[in-house]
């Protein structure tokens, strides 16, 4: 038997997961994990199944095809053991870089790191440690384009499927944004837009903030107001010193962008235009605290072509 994760997004309507289920019953699946979501504010319904199948991934395809066209639905299918392949934007700032490389490493994140893409050098020995090739592109207002043209031709070289900018300076363009849609992820302070460009955290220290934050969100022409797949917050007082302020921040970046690029790895994120449906899992589900994204459950919705069960009590029992 093969894991695979199945993702789905289409219009609201009866009989979704009947479809689904009953495609993946005819190939002998077991469903070993199962969540929806049906929005009532845009009308869409996404569904995410882990399942084993004993079959290749093209007969499941193919298997799923006539149940899931249909219902207009923008789907896909993976093993669920697939990594994908990833290059990390960064300048200088090393701490989101190095919670991933670790954690890709020691294997507690699914991804394979093909690359780091920097507009600085600073971070090479870095990425030579974890022996990961490290391409220096330098930015400047003249090369802008050609730093772009270097970072799209780097990217169809190492069959590139995820892209990471932890800590990342520069600004792309919105051609750049559109081709890289749904698959790049950001990194920011939550301080915006009250404490915008240089030493925000010094701005934060003089305003006497209480609480620190930090947002990974999809990577879009709009500066910073990409769909947000995850936010967390720590609080401070008057005793923090802008040392203390900035390793915080350091701390929740990596833990919120590590977050997000596990559930993106793993299958949990669909968009929902602006917003995003988040099937996070485990203890880092349990530690976060926001909620600024929708989270979604397994009892979020209830297929209208499911049988409700019988209370327990009311239950024939059977014969012994």
């Amino acid at each position: 038997m093969t894991p695979y994760v199945l993702t789905l997004s289409c219009p609201d309507r009866p009989c979704i997961v009947h479809a689904v289920s009953g495609a993946l019953a005819s190939l002998g699946g077991n469903i070993t994990e199962s969540q929806q979501f049906g929005d009532p504010t845009s009308g869409r319904f996404s569904m995410r199944v882990q399942v084993d199948v004993a079959a290749d991934i093209e007969i499941l395809r193919a298997t799923l095809v006539d149940a899931v066209e249909p219902l207009g639905a923008i789907w896909d299918v993976v093993r669920a053991d697939d990594r994908p392949r990833t290059l990390i934007l960064v300048s200088r700032e090393g701490h989101c870089l190095n919670d991933l490389l670790f954690r890709e490493r020691s294997g507690s994140l699914p991804i394979e790191i093909v690359g780091v893409l920097s507009n600085h050098d600073d971070l090479r020995a870095l990425a030579t440690f974890y022996e990961v090739g490290y391409h220096h592109v330098p930015v400047t207002p003249d090369t802008r384009a050609a730093a772009e043209d270097a970072l799209t031709t780097l990217c169809g070289e190492l069959i590139v499927e995820l892209v990471v900018l932890a800590r990342y300076m520069q600004v792309l363009s919105p051609l750049l944004c559109a081709e890289l849609s749904g698959r790049a992820i950001n990194i920011h302070h939550s301080f915006l837009p009250s404490f915008a460009g240089a030493k925000p955290y010094h701005q934060a220290h003089e305003r006497g903030v209480k609480l620190i934050g930090a947002t990974a969100h999809y990577v879009t022409a709009a500066l910073d107001e990409g769909p947000i797949i995850e936010q967390d917050v720590e609080r401070v007082d008057h005793s923090h010193a802008i040392s203390g302020l900035v390793a915080t921040g350091r701390d929740l970046e990596s833990r919120v962008l590590t977050r997000a690029v596990r559930w993106h790895a793993e299958r949990r994120v669909l968009l929902d235009g602006r917003r995003t449906v988040v099937w996070s899992c485990g203890e880092e589900a349990a530690g976060s605290r926001s909620r600024h994204h929708r989270r979604a459950s397994g009892r979020g919705h209830r297929d209208r072509c499911r049988p409700r069960s019988r209370p327990a009590s009311r239950r024939r029992a059977s014969p012994s």
